[in-house]
């Protein structure tokens, strides 16, 4: 599908135009990339989407240069898929592929959860309410069924938990693979649905509030693999 005309920032109700540049914002081209990767995270944009230069302009009143720059570096990212023809899509990585990245989750998330608890033991009080709002946005998308709700507050929550462990190499390397993931993972929820998945979210939070990283730990790798299972079954449908 094309992209449409409303895209917009995280959090906020219009689309992204000119006047920010001209306020000392964020450049055009880090705003469009910006926008387009919270998409993508968040699982708004599903593999086999097709978006064009002209179309991601448009929609957020910049030029065609921006876009060109934001797309590009989305490409490199592995993010977006630029094909011979010159159509921008949104790639459906491979089983094996799925596999790999899932691999890397399990290495890379449960060692930003356990940093991030023995990090925030002496803050952990706003950190757990800052958790405990993004599940319970997470347990009513489960119940209504929204897929891509459940994406949004699922990564919201993973994102607020690791940004406490304070590794951004960690950190980069993990938002690296959700790019890549997100999505597929919007096309899995939508073709299974939500109303089976375990919240293990509930478990993180009880270790996080105990103060006990490995149990934490371990129910974020249990989360990881519960992705990885669905993604698994997803492809063999």
């Amino acid at each position: 599908m094309a992209l449409g005309t409303t895209l917009t920032t995280p959090g906020q109700g219009g689309a992204i135009g000119t006047q920010g540049v001209a306020e000392g914002r964020q450049p055009a081209n880090e705003q469009v990339y910006q926008t387009l990767r919270a998409r993508l995270l968040e699982g708004a944009l599903e593999p086999g989407a097709s978006l064009t230069l002209r179309g991601v302009a448009a929609s957020l009143d910049v030029s065609m240069t921006p876009a060109r720059e934001a797309v590009r570096k989305l490409v490199a990212e592995r993010a977006l898929a630029l094909t011979p023809s010159g159509r921008i899509l949104v790639p459906l990585p491979a089983a094996a592929e799925l596999e790999e990245l899932f691999a890397a989750r399990r290495l890379l998330e449960p060692e930003l959860a356990r940093r991030a608890a023995l990090a925030s033991r002496d803050r952990v009080a706003p950190l757990l309410k800052a958790l405990q709002l993004q599940d319970d946005a997470l347990e009513a998308a489960i119940a209504a069924g929204d897929a891509q709700g459940y994406v949004r507050a699922n990564t919201a929550f993973h994102a607020t938990l690791y940004a406490a462990a304070a590794a951004p190499a960690l950190m980069a390397l993990v938002e690296s693979i959700w790019l890549q993931t997100g999505p597929t993972m919007r096309r899995v929820y939508g073709m299974i649905g939500t109303r089976a998945l375990q919240d293990f979210h509930e478990t993180a939070l009880s270790a996080l509030s105990d103060d006990d990283p490995t149990t934490l730990a371990h129910a974020i790798r249990d989360d990881v693999d519960q992705g990885a299972a669905l993604a698994a079954e997803a492809a063999a449908l």
